[in-house]
């Protein structure tokens, strides 16, 4: 994106999100643009999921590292075999908690690109969001969208309001969704690929039924 250019601005209704502006969303995602967009814990920062170059903007913005963990954010659990190996017992696990505030870390597929994945552990995070926009999004798009939590540099929380967000990175990214207040809360963060299922972070989601 060009530096002078500003990102774009679309409102979007929580619990009916316009259609025409879900199109232009997907639209913006497919030619390479960086989007806010709201999700059931955060809001949150998404591209293409084959679009490198968007891939390291988000790196530059958010300074982050080589083995920083991406997640895939999909519509529902039809797409979690392409990207993912589960067995049946940890499929069920995940089913009885999704949609949900969860990331789930999985043993990735040849399907996922290798700059998603953790570079020594060939593991990616999937998870489906409990959000009107995000799924209709999700939907029209087809496809899962590369996502990373809208953390800023040296900030301890996400931002919320999505009036600061365009204030801070209008040039840096391509479209910002204003769908509400969401909250500030992390997913919760559960390794499924040992023997059980390990918290790396604990969120909005409850670790209980999976200890």
């Amino acid at each position: 994106m060009d530096e002078y250019l500003m990102a774009q601005f679309f409102q979007i209704h929580p619990e009916n999100p316009q259609h025409r502006l879900i199109v232009q969303a997907a639209d913006i995602i497919r030619k390479g643009g960086i989007v806010v967009y709201p999700t059931d814990s955060a809001y949150a920062l998404g591209c293409h999921i084959g679009d490198k170059d968007a891939l390291d903007r988000i790196r530059t913005m958010r300074k982050l590292d080589k083995d920083h963990n991406f997640t895939l954010m999909c519509r529902d659990l039809s797409e979690l075999a392409t990207y993912a190996r589960v067995d049946n017992a940890v499929y069920r696990l995940i089913k009885n908690h999704t949609p949900g505030a969860y990331t789930f870390i999985l043993e990735a597929t040849a399907e996922v690109p290798r700059r998603l994945m953790h570079p020594k552990r060939k593991t990616v995070g999937l998870r489906v969001p409990d959000n009107l926009i995000a799924l209709a999004l999700l939907e029209e798009l087809g496809e899962p969208i590369m996502t990373s939590s809208l953390l800023m540099p040296g900030e301890e929380y996400p931002m919320t309001d999505p009036y600061d967000m365009r204030d801070v990175l209008e040039h840096q990214v391509d479209l910002i969704i204003d769908g509400g207040f969401c909250g500030m809360d992390p997913t919760t963060v559960i390794d499924l690929t040992g023997d059980n299922p390990e918290l790396i972070r604990q969120g909005k989601g409850d670790f209980a039924p999976f200890a």
